[in-house]
């Protein structure tokens, strides 16, 4: 049966000569893998470039519920981006947030406000100028509500250390390494009361915002069973110092 759906690459691995498997979250079905045959082939219908990560796409696709592999009937880049593919800053920022997503989203069953979450936001990055250094600092704060472990902001304006473990504000410095102390606690809580549009408004010393980075995959790691090393993190590293 067919079916209309958007949908956000992940992940593309060469099947064969000519065809792809394509992991691809979409609105409608979740995560499911697609067979592409004949992509690599130079008149085939579906351009194996709107494949790449982070694309957004409208899709037909034949979907039946037991298969392993799901198969696109049609498919188109939905909206195009206009800044990712040639603005390094961007793309960089693309790589980095694609493994976070790729490593945290496994589910096989609809997620409509995490769906909409990351299509807007990645439509949005395209569009955006100000505030590019903080803006995955802020989308990874923001994804963690979506996962299920947002931390806690009772006391984010009178607490001076934040527990990474517990993922709450404490008045007392906890018995762990995981912590976050001053300065970096009242940063951490300037990401968390703003918006997108006000990240350029957020100054943030380039070593602090490193340390920052450091903890938010930390914070994810702790949260996460199996996030493990991230190899495009010494990527984003290089680009924002």
């Amino acid at each position: 049966m067919l079916h209309k759906t958007r949908g956000i690459v992940f992940k593309t691995t060469n099947y064969s000569e000519t065809s792809v498997i394509v992991q691809i979250f979409t609105e409608k079905f979740g995560l499911q893998s697609y067979l592409v045959n004949g992509v690599k082939k130079p008149k085939s219908k579906i351009n194996k470039n709107i494949l790449q990560p982070l694309h957004l796409l409208d899709m037909v696709v034949y979907h039946k519920p037991s298969a392993a592999l799901q198969r696109i009937a049609e498919v188109r880049q939905q909206p195009l981006f206009q800044t990712i593919p040639y603005n390094i800053i961007k793309s960089s920022l693309v790589i980095f947030l694609n493994e976070i997503l790729y490593k945290s989203i496994r589910q096989e069953e609809a997620d409509k406000s995490l769906f909409e979450f990351i299509f807007n936001t990645i439509a949005l990055l395209d569009q955006q100028e100000k505030g590019l250094e903080n803006f995955h600092l802020y989308f990874l704060l923001r994804l963690s509500s979506f996962l299920g472990f947002y931390p806690d902001t009772t006391l984010a304006f009178t607490a001076n250390y934040f527990d990474l473990k517990e993922g709450n504000y404490s008045p007392n410095l906890p018995l762990h390494t995981a912590v976050l102390h001053q300065p970096h606690t009242s940063l951490w809580t300037s990401l968390l009361n703003c918006s997108f549009v006000q990240l350029g408004e957020i100054h943030i010393p380039t070593a602090d915002r490193k340390f920052l980075l450091e903890k938010i995959i930390n914070y994810y790691q702790l949260h996460i069973n199996g996030m493990g090393q991230l190899k495009s993190y010494e990527i984003i590293k290089e680009v924002f110092t």
